[in-house]
């Protein structure tokens, strides 16, 4: 059995500049475990499959297209192939979320 502590994995390079985990990767799907502190965010890209987000702490503000949402722990997003979003702390605490692509993208993100 493998067991991965997300607060505990290695941080992922990125051009965000946040800490993000791999936390699982196959040929068929790949999760990632992001902390953004207060003040940080995710710059507007566009994943080439289709992502959900889980939220694990916290509370942020979600784009995704022309749509914006503030969310909290325990909300499920589904975010589609290929549609611009991005995710910002606007909070004064800590804020987790758990992000899974399906099937694992073959291509890169792209940075808007």
């Amino acid at each position: 059995m493998k067991t991965i502590e997300a607060k505990t994995a290695p941080a992922t390079p990125n051009p965000h500049n946040v800490r993000v985990s791999k936390l699982y990767e196959t040929e068929h799907a790949q999760v990632m475990h992001i902390t953004l502190n207060p003040g940080e965010s995710l710059k507007k890209h566009v994943t080439p499959v289709d992502v959900f987000f889980y939220v694990l702490e916290g509370r942020g503000v979600v784009e995704i297209g022309d749509e914006r949402r503030e969310v909290g722990p325990d909300t499920l997003i589904d975010s589609p192939a290929k549609i611009p979003h991005a995710w910002s702390n606007e909070s004064d605490g800590l804020f987790r979320v758990l992000v899974v692509k399906a099937p694992r993208p073959a291509q890169t993100t792209r940075l808007l």
